[in-house]
């Protein structure tokens, strides 16, 4: 049983939730993005609904749990709540947070997340689960931030609002652990995204899904590819992915779009990242309506300089197929140097196998 305290945590105060906070509980859940990822959360959400959380909240402390309000040291303002659920009396919780629309990018669910942590493993918790749905931003960075190792992927783990089953990013954080934030290795983009005037590089979106899915499915690019057919289905999954991979360091998947006109012209990413060497595996797609116009040599070099200027990426690799002489005109006139032939390394439909043509840029020399 956990013993039913307050907790110092810097500029914040984590207390057991009272009846003082009902106002605010009420207010702070119900704007539209605490809705979004709480599908059990009332809409609209009522007085009433927050004396059922009050009861709730004791419940959870009963049950081997705890439930914190959140407030401002100073002002003692409600800024959100965080709690533990026992998960079976093995000496493991999994946490919650919820941070008020008025408290947001400053930090409290972290700064909540890491005291509530280190609390419960000074009271003997052995181990801390953490979930957060793979659209959800902002709870992943606070997994990150607050120390949690990632270890694995729940596939349709709940259903959200509307009915759709959604897969869970799981993390965990042991008493043992040293609780570090995890360091970000691919900074995300500015808002405009990069551009040279005549293309225009944007994260994927959900939005992008059916001209992406056109694109995946057209037959001058899938003779290249290995990967399983496409359906409309695994590239909406896809677009759910993009920010998730961006802020895990997995992969950065952009939107080649025309500048003048916006519309989806293309896809570029760099996969198989791997930090302990530096290096980033490139490829690329564009539609046919938008080829022979040098979109794809300008999205390669836009994508390549950004990531020399902002990560610590050292190589850069694509490879190609010996027989697709338009993808390697592409990489020359980006600057990558032919580096090897891998015998016989792409299957074809037909049985055979291609030779692979692999392609190097190193990160430029200072000075």
């Amino acid at each position: 049983m956990l013993p039913r305290e307050v907790i110092s945590a810097g500029s914040l105060i984590l207390r057991p939730p009272s009846r003082d906070d009902l106002g605010a509980i009420v207010r702070a859940s119900s704007d539209a993005e605490t809705a979004r990822f709480l599908y059990l959360l009332p809409v609209p959400y009522t007085s009433k609904d927050a004396e059922s959380y009050l009861e709730s909240a004791e419940r959870r402390w009963a049950e081997g749990g705890a439930e914190f309000s959140v407030v401002d040291a100073a002002t003692g303002r409600y800024l959100g709540a965080v709690g533990l659920r026992d998960t079976g009396g093995h000496g493991a919780h999994e946490i919650g947070y919820r941070v008020a629309e008025w408290a947001r990018g400053r930090g409290v669910a972290t700064a909540a997340t890491r005291a509530v942590s280190e609390w419960a493993f000074d009271k003997g918790v052995r181990r801390i689960e953490l979930r957060a749905e793979v659209e959800n931003l902002a709870s992943l960075r606070v997994a990150y931030a607050a120390g949690y190792l990632q270890e694995g992927i729940e596939r349709e783990r709940r259903r959200t609002r509307d009915g759709r089953p959604a897969d869970f990013v799981a993390f965990a954080r042991l008493a043992a652990d040293p609780g570090e934030a995890v360091p970000r290795y691919l900074p995300f983009l500015d808002a405009e995204g990069l551009s040279d005037g005549v293309v225009r590089l944007a994260p994927v979106s959900l939005a992008d899904a059916p001209d992406f899915h056109r694109l995946l499915s057209a037959p001058s690019i899938t003779r290249w590819m290995m990967a399983p057919p496409s359906t409309i289905e695994s590239t909406e999954r896809r677009c759910r992915y993009t920010g998730y991979w961006w802020l895990s360091g997995q992969r950065v998947e952009l939107a080649v779009r025309d500048a003048a006109t916006d519309a989806f012209a293309g896809h570029i990413q760099l996969a198989q990242i791997a930090p302990l060497i530096d290096q980033a595996m490139l490829g690329y797609s564009l539609l046919p309506a938008f080829r022979g116009k040098g979109f794809m040599s300008r999205a390669v070099r836009l994508l390549v300089d950004w990531a020399f200027a902002n990560t610590a990426l050292h190589r850069i690799v694509a490879g190609t197929d010996v027989t697709n002489k338009a993808s390697q005109m592409v990489l020359e006139r980006a600057g990558f140097r032919r580096e090897a032939v891998h015998r016989e390394l792409f299957p074809r439909p037909d049985g055979t196998r291609g030779d692979d043509v692999e392609w190097l840029l190193l990160r430029p020399q200072e000075g």
